[in-house]
């Protein structure tokens, strides 16, 4: 069974699709962190993230595995375990901008598509429902105002020692919010035959168990 969570940043995807996914018995594929992974070796070599002249030459030198050790999800790129390195903001932020790289999703596509076709999968990133896997039987498209996803983020990063102005944090979500969704190349988008959820007023856990419900509905 595939279950393809969409939604814009700070909507608490990846907290819900792997608390679900763990519920569920399925594995949880974190498809944000496998462009975060790009985004690092980008950045390393000091690239623009956001340049296809710059970007498309370095694919060839990228290996990015997606390994599950102890039950929990670790990226690899060329063999280093990059699974902390790639939560750091300024990768986040670059994240973004290969993300929008028709080449880069080209990339990732069979590699997430493979893992999809011989698991029982919850999945979550941008496209998923639309594009990645257009056959899962649910797809939920999460999200919740920018005030409210803004909030959660300053805490998130509050809670790691890092200090961010609300303000910042909030330009970042809506300037992101407009990249995602007005970029050519697959943008972030409800599926037709998606089920929107706003978690807005809910908690993590409400919002756990409502991804759950809706799996169990579908015969998970």
């Amino acid at each position: 069974m595939k279950i393809a969570i969409d939604g814009p940043a700070g909507a608490g995807k990846s907290a819900a699709a792997k608390a679900a996914a763990k519920a569920l018995g399925f594995i949880y594929v974190d498809t944000g962190a496998l462009y975060r992974g790009i985004a690092l070796y980008v950045v390393r070599k000091g690239k623009n993230p956001s340049s296809i002249e710059e970007v498309v030459p370095l694919l060839a030198e990228i290996r990015i595995e997606m390994r599950h050790i102890d039950g929990e999800q670790h990226i690899f790129l060329n063999d280093e375990d990059v699974s902390e390195l790639i939560r750091m903001e300024h990768v986040s932020v670059a994240a973004s901008g290969v993300s929008a790289i028709p080449a880069v999703r080209d990339f990732l596509f069979d590699m997430q598509k493979e893992i999809a076709e011989k698991n029982n999968v919850v999945m979550d990133g941008r496209d998923i429902g639309t594009v990645v896997l257009p056959d899962a039987e649910l797809k939920i498209f999460l999200t919740a105002k920018p005030e409210i996803r803004a909030e959660r983020r300053v805490k998130q990063l509050a809670e790691k020692g890092v200090f961010a102005s609300y303000e910042d944090v909030l330009e970042e979500v809506v300037q992101r919010d407009y990249n995602d969704s007005n970029r050519d190349f697959r943008p972030l988008k409800l599926a037709e035959d998606g089920i929107l959820l706003d978690n807005s007023e809910y908690s993590l856990d409400e919002t756990i168990e409502k991804i759950i419900s809706l799996a169990k509905e579908r015969g998970a």
